[in-house]
């Protein structure tokens, strides 16, 4: 293959911490996401991708302070999704640090904003998330508000619109798969790269090696973002400091196998099993 695949970590943020669930449902607390931004950083990962996973909900953006702090400690391209709603939102992250932003809600509801967006920012800067749930006569449906807002637009044909519209790249994040660690959505995440020319980030599922491999060879995805494998290797591998306990469910991460269906691994460890496999990404031995 002859593109570099991209691995990203995604951090999703409630506050001030960094928190997962499954299906964008049952969040639970692991940590400060600056701990976690540092180790994939001297790991080697190749980008950070921050989510405020209640911005939209709540119609606020609370992510400035942390994207601020990681800019300022480490150098490491960031993206930001959650919340950002008017060019002033983006133009306010982008200065604090952020080198993309990822927007769904808002170009949902006013599609143009990918195109003013990316005619001031460039196109490079914006990146089209489209949160997609399979229906039971098997199309697929984005959903706004993390998962829970049904929009009646077609993934794919929505997927078009949003490069023509100018978007550089696009997030797509199966929310049937999202923290089950049960794999990508092969299906999806290939319709999208076959629909469009721009990259494609395959987001929701990761559980293991093969799955990134699939849906890098059979998905034709450009990037992975990889969230649980990551957080649960950097919670083994470092003197990992627990987030207090009016924070959240934090009573898993003390069981080292407490999520059977993910197997931790680290940047490195994915990249050398993806170059071992032939597939081309930023590794060195």
């Amino acid at each position: 293959m002859g593109k570099n695949i991209r691995i990203i970590s995604r951090l999703d943020i409630k506050g001030d911490n960094l928190v997962k669930g499954i299906h964008l449902e049952g969040l639970r607390v692991l940590g400060k996401p600056d701990f976690f931004s540092e180790y994939y950083y001297k790991n080697n990962i190749d980008e950070i991708l921050y989510v405020d996973i209640v911005a939209s909900l709540y119609n606020r953006n609370n992510i400035s302070e942390i994207v601020e702090k990681t800019a300022r400690d480490i150098s490491i391209p960031m993206t930001v999704a959650g919340g950002l709603r008017t060019i002033d939102d983006i133009k306010s992250i982008l200065r604090v640090g952020a080198d993309k932003v990822a927007i769904n809600t808002a170009a949902i509801k006013n599609p143009q904003i990918i195109k003013e967006a990316s005619n001031k920012f460039g196109s490079s800067t914006i990146i089209a998330s489209i949160e997609a749930i399979k229906q039971q006569d098997g199309n697929y449906m984005a959903y706004i508000d993390n998962g829970r807002e049904y929009t009646g637009i077609d993934v794919f044909n929505w997927a078009e619109q949003v490069e023509t519209l100018g978007a550089g790249e696009i997030l797509i994040t199966s929310v049937d798969k999202e923290g089950t660690g049960l794999g990508y959505d092969i299906e999806l995440t290939k319709r999208v790269s076959e629909s469009v020319s721009i990259p494609v980030i395959a987001c929701g599922g990761a559980g293991n090696l093969e799955h990134i491999r699939d849906v890098i060879v059979g998905g034709k995805a450009d990037a992975v973002a990889v969230a649980s494998m990551l957080h649960y290797a950097a919670v083994n591998a470092t003197n990992f400091q627990y987030a207090s306990s009016d924070e959240g469910n934090i009573e898993f991460l003390k069981h080292k196998n407490s999520f059977s269906c993910v197997t931790p691994h680290n940047t490195q460890s994915i990249k050398k099993f993806l170059y071992k496999k032939g597939i081309n990404c930023r590794y060195s031995n």
